[in-house]
């Protein structure tokens, strides 16, 4: 009896390490801070905002529309300058580099995320009236908070999720993910305050987000708002090689 006692004492004791290491961690799982790049010939400009500062790949062009890409938790944005650049002709086209990654300062969390992007949003706004964003997977969940407290004109969210809580679950069963996120991107709670036509792409295929997940967000918004366009036997990081993915977004955003 003693042995079986000390035995499931070890257990415990082992479960509640993995438990309080995964809480203490969390943070560098969830981001993925990539290096800087520098293609040749790409323009940047430097954003401030709390103290730190972004470097956004920018792509100018006359007129009033603007697009504002958010990437995914382990993106360099700067691999979309060529395809969106020929994708979407008559955008200003802005790639972010979230906090710690790509050359921007300070460290990847959800409040600071969603601050800077508002913020971004409200720097842009001036400059060009139609404002559309697209983000993509951990940038869905950033899109989404801008979308819910500004004014969008159209909304493209690539492999979303309805939290990372719920996603987290399903890859970890055995882990009180609810008790230990702290960055817990629900999206579920904003998306009925978005008024923008709304694109959802899901890859079918996808192995990080389950379908289950993408579909619960798009049974959260307005009837008939969002279009859903699946890409069957696309994977989650590749779904962007498939020839359909910019054909969706380029013919979404130019009606």
């Amino acid at each position: 009896m003693r042995n079986l006692t000390s035995f499931l004492l070890v257990l415990l004791f082992t479960y509640v390490a993995l438990c309080a290491l995964l809480f203490l961690t969390q943070r560098s799982q969830i981001y993925f801070q990539v290096p800087e790049s520098n293609p040749v010939g790409a323009e940047s400009i430097r954003f401030a905002n709390d103290g730190i500062e972004l470097k956004v790949w920018v792509v100018s062009r006359p007129g009033p529309k603007a697009l504002i890409y958010f990437g995914g938790n382990a993106e360099d944005v700067a691999f979309n300058l060529t395809a969106f650049t020929s994708t979407f002709p008559d955008h200003t086209i802005y790639l972010v580099n979230y906090r710690g990654y790509g050359g921007s300062t300070g460290s990847p969390s959800e409040s600071g995320l969603a601050a800077d992007a508002i913020a971004f949003y409200d720097f842009v706004r001036p400059r060009q009236s139609e404002i559309s964003v697209i983000g993509r997977s951990l940038g869905a969940g950033v899109a989404v908070q801008l979308a819910s407290v500004r004014e969008v004109d159209r909304l493209v969210l690539v492999t979303p999720f309805d939290s990372l809580v719920n996603v987290a679950r399903a890859h970890f069963s055995y882990i009180p993910v609810g008790l230990l996120l702290l960055d817990r991107y629900d999206s579920t709670s904003r998306v009925r305050a978005i008024e923008a036509d709304a694109l959802v792409v899901i890859a079918g295929a996808d192995e990080i987000v389950p379908r289950a997940r993408s579909d619960a967000l798009v049974a959260e918004f307005r009837p008939a708002q969002p279009c859903v366009v699946v890409l069957e036997g696309a994977m989650h990081n590749e779904i962007d090689s498939r020839p359909q993915y910019l054909a969706e977004l380029g013919r979404f955003l130019a009606q």
